[in-house]
């Protein structure tokens, strides 16, 4: 079965970053960078033949085999051969993903891929990843205590985009089973539908991913890409993969994974974490519960008919609209906190007051009034309270 373009076209960007380490052996430290950044295109290549292309794994395997040997000898001769040999590797395993049967539906996935950008823009999430950008842009502000520097900023941006991408295109490849079963909003999606083939949304996945970490690492920073990765590893594997299905705390747990991205900006902006970095992060985990079981109450119908345990199916519609309460208690309470230790001034104390009490007042509202009306109210406040919130943090910091 021949692997599809994305595949193809990572396979071939290992070639060139394993050839610029090879050519690099005499630029000290500057090697050793273009060796790093050849590894997650390898490493992209390799998890995608474990999936769906097995005749490809024996050579990804001997591929990161030799370059792992090679990173690791020191020997200047025995060194160049292992790197002279992974990068001979490399361009087999090019050559075989260029090769083989076309698969029963290539032509029919072929267009797609050419013409149908909608689907491919659709399996990155835009809608959720503008809020993961606004905060992660925010967390470059306040890490800086101003504005950072263009290109660093837009560097930034589009790595992390590529991150949440990748991990939402990945996303659509593991839920599609059940995305079929949950009515229209997901029947829909290019996966589900079939308009885009699980493999070729795999390897898209796969190949976003990997060029965020070489973009991040390259430009940025080695933390910045390290923490990008690692929010898109949480949501995939921990998240989607195992909690999602398993437990009604899947998103009390999983909220972990969307509040990565302010980590992301202050790295990129500081090149560090300290504790003010975790606050933004607990903010966003906090602000997690009580924004997706607002939805959950709205399609509770089909979180059922799809068999994920979330909150309102697995304990109800009462018990769900209390814990948004208590939840939301805690995250207005926990947002004050900053401003009265000093790391935050008056704007943003009052902007965290104003709009705490609102989406408090809101919570109480819904729990004395569980409608579908309250809780889709209540779901689209929660995403104009957290943008609203993490705009105030930065305008804070650039004006005080």
């Amino acid at each position: 079965m021949r692997p599809g373009p994305w595949l193809r076209l990572t396979a071939l960007a290992g070639v060139g970053a394993t050839l610029l380490a090879v050519v690099s052996a005499h630029l000290g430290a500057g090697h050793r960078v273009l060796a790093a950044l050849a590894l997650p295109p390898l490493a992209a290549v390799t998890a995608a033949a474990w999936v769906n292309y097995r005749r490809l794994l024996p050579a990804a395997c001997v591929t990161l085999t030799l370059f792992g040997l090679a990173a690791a000898v020191t020997a200047p001769g025995l060194h160049l051969a292992l790197a002279a040999m992974a990068f001979a590797a490399t361009l087999i395993v090019a050559a075989q993903s260029w090769s083989g049967a076309p698969q029963p539906l290539q032509q029919t996935v072929a267009k797609s891929w050419r013409g149908s950008v909608r689907d491919y823009v659709a399996l990155t999430k835009p809608r959720i990843m503008t809020l993961l950008l606004l905060t992660g842009l925010c967390g470059m502000v306040v890490g800086a205590r101003g504005l950072p520097p263009l290109w660093l900023v837009a560097a930034t941006m589009v790595g992390l985009g590529l991150a949440r991408g990748g991990a939402s295109a990945l996303n659509h490849v593991l839920d599609a089973d059940i995305d079929r079963l949950m009515g229209k909003r997901t029947s829909s999606r290019p996966v589900a539908a079939g308009r885009v083939s699980a493999p070729y949304a795999l390897e898209f996945g796969l190949a976003l991913s990997a060029l965020s970490f070489v973009l991040l690492a390259g430009v940025v920073n080695v933390l910045t890409a390290i923490l990008a990765l690692a929010g898109n590893l949480f949501y995939v594997l921990v998240y989607t993969r195992l909690l999602k299905r398993s437990t009604p705390q899947n998103i009390v747990i999983g909220g972990a994974a969307g509040a990565v991205p302010p980590l992301v900006g202050w790295a990129a902006a500081t090149g560090n974490l300290t504790l003010p970095a975790l606050v933004l992060f607990a903010v966003v985990f906090l602000w997690t519960p009580p924004h997706f079981w607002a939805l959950a109450l709205l399609i509770k119908r089909d979180y059922a008919a799809a068999g994920v345990p979330m909150l309102p199916v697995v304990r109800g519609e009462d018990e769900t609209a209390k814990q948004i309460v208590l939840y939301t208690g805690a995250l207005v309470a926990f947002t004050l906190a900053p401003a009265l230790w000093g790391q935050f001034g008056l704007l943003y104390l009052v902007a965290a007051g104003t709009l705490g009490g609102g989406f408090l007042w809101l919570a109480w509202k819904l729990r004395r009034e569980r409608t579908p009306a309250r809780a889709s109210l209540l779901f689209h406040y929660s995403l104009a309270y957290l943008a609203l919130l993490f705009l105030a943090m930065a305008l804070d910091v650039v004006i005080g």
